[in-house]
């Protein structure tokens, strides 16, 4: 039995097969998406969706859909689908679907008739290229298949409409055509394995409607252009593969292209290989050989608090070290360049962020353990010094140490920390001041760093950092404990925000911790009572003020939600390891019983992977991004953990 397999019963309910996305990328910016029943329902979907830097920093979908209409005896059965206005779907090809696989590649099997047609995807590493497969399985007469392609040429952020700029010429190519509707945009090549003939017919299909985006409050029709179609017989065991392209495809190799490929990629079998395989989806390498972390899908970019946060677990978990190094060399060089106050060369955001060098140590301490200290200090030592040179010293614009040992940032105008949404130009949460995982991180990279200074023998940088560690370690309980067990979220002046929220999980789960058993286990029971989830913590307990745990509606409403109640599974990830190193082996059917509530995702949303976040009541509804790099790589290291408890 498959793990991820779809009946006839789901694949023709829409109800049911709409939701369910899928997604392929190349490791180099471009991706391939859409539902398993091929009806884009975001302006984000689309079959070859690729970078144009000579553009701009944006993704934009060249190529949304490609219809495959079977002709036999004169009739024709379109196994297309498109939403149109009025919550019209056309041409309703769903329901020739017999079932849907993605274990190792994504399948679909139809069936009209006499005929069962097999249709697989891959997309090409590192390279911007779609390949479809097409098998016919069974068929008793004459078989054609036509195929009518859908352009878009629009960035992911925008849309298209009929217009009369939009360049219909064309140029034949071997197997096919190459087209492109607006200059600076690259030539689509599109191109099949067997001779077939293009018919020139350009069209016009107006009013496509993209379901997602109308629940998000924002416009949602468009018109795609659809130049005309390609038309070829086929035979009962025949496949023919479909490439779709930026640069042209040697069409005598593309049946062996598609199987190389096949052969490349690994089986989503079970919940580890699923979260493995989503986890290279977020590598990302430019044409200077940097590599790099995206955040998510479909929107997002490369962030550095995302980078350093997801890092260990998208590498060193699955035992992947040698990219972690090469993700760290990118990261780090732009990391120097920032304190040192030199123009960034690498294109990672929000690298300003104050607890961004916070989370750089946190991730290089991952690093130590996983691949042993003597490695570690050969690569990062020196780094590590600087970053706490640089703070200690107060040269970060928006990061002090205080007399007393914290950390303060100024958070009242600017978002600065994870918790980063904004309404009418202010941030939603403004936290500020003294901000308590700034300072459960600060003394973790202290007694770290100290740690490996112990290694060298380098007595007087040892307990130079032991010291800064104990005075930030009595302000913290000072400043942060409450008489009734939990940690305030961030202390500024007279101003203490009681919240509950998940951020005081972070004293707790760290290595080295300014809290003692007794206050880590109070801590931990008041995260478990009032934040936990089966899909992750809650970004805030429904006890307090402005709980808001439904993320929908329009952009304000949205943001209004966003960090007020809604749930997040690296947040998760953190809490199970702070459970683990409580309470060891005591706990590992609990851990394993929320595992439950991660692996049920991977059959739901975007087909293998996870969310960026889930309402915070049942039934804890996925929502926003939809393969986000954090929770990834959370529940990733948490499986780890598990897997080290055990045994």
């Amino acid at each position: 039995m498959s793990y991820l397999r779809f009946e006839k019963a789901l694949m023709t309910n829409l109800q049911d097969s709409l939701p369910k996305e899928l997604l392929r990328t190349n490791r180099s910016g471009a991706y391939s998406c859409s539902t398993i029943v091929d009806c884009n329902i975001r302006k984000y979907h689309g079959l070859l969706v690729v970078p144009v830097p000579e553009l701009d920093d944006e993704n934009h979908v060249l190529l949304s859909s490609l219809d495959c209409t079977v002709v036999q005896h004169g009739a024709e059965f379109n196994l297309g689908l498109h939403k149109f206005q009025g919550n019209n779907y056309s041409p309703k090809g769903h329901k020739y679907i017999r079932e849907f696989d993605c274990d190792k590649i994504p399948t679909t099997i139809y069936r009209v008739g006499g005929v069962i047609l097999k249709k697989e995807f891959v997309f090409q590493a590192y390279n911007d290229r779609l390949l479809i497969r097409y098998t016919l399985v069974d068929g008793h007469s004459a078989t054609t298949l036509r195929f009518r392609p859908f352009l878009a040429f629009r960035s992911v952020r925008q849309f298209t409409h009929e217009n009369s700029t939009a360049s219909r010429e064309y140029h034949e190519v071997p197997g096919g055509i190459k087209t492109c509707m607006y200059a600076g945009y690259p030539d689509l090549y599109m191109q099949f394995s067997k001779k077939n003939e293009f018919i020139f017919q350009p069209d016009w299909y107006r009013g496509v409607e993209y379901p997602k985006e109308q629940e998000r409050g924002y416009a949602s029709n468009e018109d795609l252009y659809v130049p005309g179609y390609f038309e070829m017989p086929i035979k009962k065991g025949e496949s023919i593969v479909f490439a779709a392209s930026t640069s042209e495809t040697k069409v005598s190799g593309m049946k062996k292209l598609f199987e190389d490929e096949v052969a490349l990629r690994t089986p989503r079998d079970n919940f580890f290989h699923c979260l493995v395989n989503a986890a290279h989806q977020f590598h990302n390498r430019d044409k200077n050989d940097d590599r790099y972390l995206l955040a998510g899908y479909p929107w997002f970019k490369c962030r550095a608090r995302d980078t350093f946060i997801a890092l260990p677990g998208l590498t060193l978990s699955i035992q992947e070290a040698d990219y972690f190094e090469l993700v760290m060399k990118t990261a780090a060089r732009g990391l120097r360049e920032f304190m040192e106050g030199k123009p960034l060369s690498v294109k990672i955001y929000e690298i300003e962020k104050p607890d961004v060098p916070l989370w750089a140590v946190w991730a290089i301490q991952q690093y130590s353990k996983s691949c042993g200290k003597e490695r570690c200090k050969k690569l990062y030592k020196q780094l590590l010094r600087d970053i706490i040179m640089f703070i200690e010293n107060n040269e970060h614009p928006n990061l002090t140490l205080e007399e007393n040992g914290l950390l303060h940032t100024e958070g009242r105008d600017e978002a600065v920390t994870w918790m980063n949404s904004t309404a009418n130009g202010r941030p939603v949460v403004p936290r500020t001041g003294y901000i308590v995982e700034f300072n459960a991180l600060w003394y973790n990279a202290l007694r770290f760093v100290a740690s490996l200074a112990a290694d060298d023998g380098n007595t007087a940088d040892q307990e130079h950092l032991e010291a800064l560690a104990e005075k930030c370690k009595a302000s913290f309980i000072d400043t942060f404990l409450n008489e009734y067990g939990y940690l305030l979220d961030y202390v500024d002046g007279p101003l203490m925000d009681w919240s509950v929220r998940p951020n005081m999980i972070f004293a707790v789960a760290l290595d080295y911790s300014p809290l003692n058993q007794q206050q880590k286990k109070s801590v931990l029971d008041v995260c478990t009572r009032e934040l936990l989830t089966p899909k992750g913590l809650r970004s805030l307990s429904p006890k307090s003020g402005g709980y808001n745990p439904i993320y929908v509606g329009p952009q304000t409403q949205r943001d209004y939600a966003y960090h007020q109640g809604t749930a997040w599974p690296w947040l998760g990830g953190f809490y199970m390891e702070a459970c683990l190193k409580l309470y060891k082996r005591t706990r590992l059917s609990f851990i394993e019983r929320q595992m439950v509530g991660y692996e049920d995702e991977m059959a739901y949303h975007c087909l293998g992977s996870i969310s960026e976040l889930f309402d915070g009541n049942p039934p804890f509804h996925g929502r926003g991004a939809m393969s986000f790099a954090m929770n990834v790589a959370e529940i990733l290291r948490a499986l780890e953990l598990l897997e080290r408890y055990k045994y």
